[in-house]
C-alpha cells in the first residue's frame, strides 16, 4: 500500500508545526520473516517545524523506515521482553495507517528542533544591547 498524505491531516503534529503545508509519501508493506509477521513503513517528505532557538521556520526532512512486528494483543508484553531492538504492534484486521504514520513521525521528530549553529536569524532581544541596570549607580559613584 502506498500513498501521499497532507501534513495538515496529522492532528497530533499540529502544535509542533510552523506551517501545515506539504505532504509525506508513505509505503506500508507486510511480509513474513523468520516465522514472524512483519510490517514495514517508509515515510519520505518534509515538514516545517518551529526552531526553538530563533522561533523561525525550520524545514525538517523526513526519511523514516520502521520495521514492526505484528502480534496478537495477548503476546505484546512478551515481545518487549524477547526483542528490545524491534517494536511490536497489535495485529488487527484493519490497520489505522494514519495513526501509524503519525506515531512513527512523532517518534522521529527532535524534542527541540533547531537550525544548525549560525543559521538562525538573530532575535530582536539578541540584537539589541541592553543598558546595564547598574549603569546609573556607576554615574553616582563619580
Amino acid at each position: 500500500m502506498r500513498g501521499e498524505i497532507a501534513v495538515s491531516e496529522l492532528s497530533r503534529l499540529a502544535d509542533m508545526l510552523a506551517r501545515s503545508e506539504g505532504s509525506l509519501i508513505y509505503i506500508v508493506r507486510g511480509y513474513h520473516e523468520d516465522d514472524r509477521d512483519m510490517l514495514e513503513l517508509s515515510l519520505q517528505g518534509a515538514c516545517f517545524l518551529r526552531c526553538q532557538r530563533c522561533l523561525g521556520e525550520l524545514e525538517y526532512p523526513v526519511d523514516i523506515v520502521s520495521r514492526l512486528r505484528l502480534l496478537p494483543a495477548d503476546r505484546l508484553d512478551e515481545a518487549e521482553e524477547d526483542d528490545d531492538e524491534m517494536d511490536a504492534i497489535e495485529a488487527e484486521t484493519r490497520l489505522d495507517v494514519l495513526a501509524l504514520i503519525e506515531e512513527e513521525l512523532l517518534l522521529d521528530l527532535p524534542f527541540a528542533p533547531m537550525h544548525q549553529e549560525g543559521e538562525c536569524a538573530p532575535t530582536t532581544r539578541d540584537s539589541q544591547q541592553k543598558a546595564s541596570p547598574f549603569a546609573v549607580l556607576a554615574g553616582l559613584k563619580k
